[in-house]
């Protein structure tokens, strides 16, 4: 039984344990994992509950356009605009709901848009804040558009180099039918887990591989779903 265990190695395990629910149940901190982005699902609430307002996310916008039409190559331009398109599809959101309104969809798909223009123009290391929040676009919940999210999921995931992040790339890649990039992934994820943990990885991953009901979405914001429960040992 995993936690048949005494003094220090038990206590270990626990917090290994209680750190893992808290990655799980806190979305990665909304998907943050400790970059710098701005603009992101929470950054977006903040927006509509104190923030910038629709009104100056509009203007700031469309001063960044302009700026973009004589110097269309600026990754920091482009950067921004991707966060503020994201930032403006979450202030359509409805009090009380996590899940992008119609209204949303043009934000998105601009949002979008900016993100393969910066993919595009960057030098070769692209910033896997946005990437991020790039995952965050083409979720099922957004823009439901796998093949993307796992594109930008792989990016997160070699930047963080942990078995959370890898868990994450193995059902993006899963969902867009990806099997090479959702093994890899998955045989990531199980090397870089806690020895005391790769058992129950292994199996997540086994299980993230399956087939996602259409009713069925990811979890939330790059967030890997918790392990399965174990049966204790007889």
């Amino acid at each position: 039984m995993l936690f048949d265990l005494r003094g220090r190695r038990r206590r270990a395990v626990q917090a290994t344990y209680l750190t893992l629910a808290l990655l799980m149940g806190g979305g990665l901190v909304f998907f943050g994992i400790g970059g710098d982005v701005s603009g992101g699902l929470f950054d977006a609430f903040s927006d509509r509950s104190g923030g910038a307002s629709s009104d100056q996310l509009e203007e700031r916008i469309d001063r960044l356009e302009g700026r973009l039409e004589t110097n269309p190559s600026s990754e920091a331009t482009i950067k921004a605009l991707v966060r503020d398109y994201h930032a403006a599809a979450g202030a359509e959101i409805p009090s009380g709901s996590s899940q992008y309104p119609d209204e949303a969809m043009d934000e998105l798909r601009q949002a979008s848009a900016y993100w393969q223009r910066y993919l595009e123009v960057e030098d070769g290391e692209p910033d896997p804040s946005l990437a991020r929040l790039a995952v965050t676009l083409y979720d099922q919940i957004a823009l439901n558009q796998p093949k993307e999210a796992a594109q930008a999921m792989r990016i997160v995931a070699e930047d963080a180099n942990d078995f959370e992040s890898y868990l994450a790339l193995v059902q993006r890649a899963a969902a867009a039918g990806d099997t090479r990039t959702a093994d890899l992934a998955g045989q990531k994820a199980v090397d870089l887990a806690p020895k005391e943990l790769r058992k129950q990885v292994k199996q997540q991953v086994e299980q993230l591989k399956k087939p996602v009901p259409t009713d069925q979405a990811p979890a939330p914001q790059g967030e890997a779903p918790p392990p399965p429960e174990q049966t204790p040992e007889q």
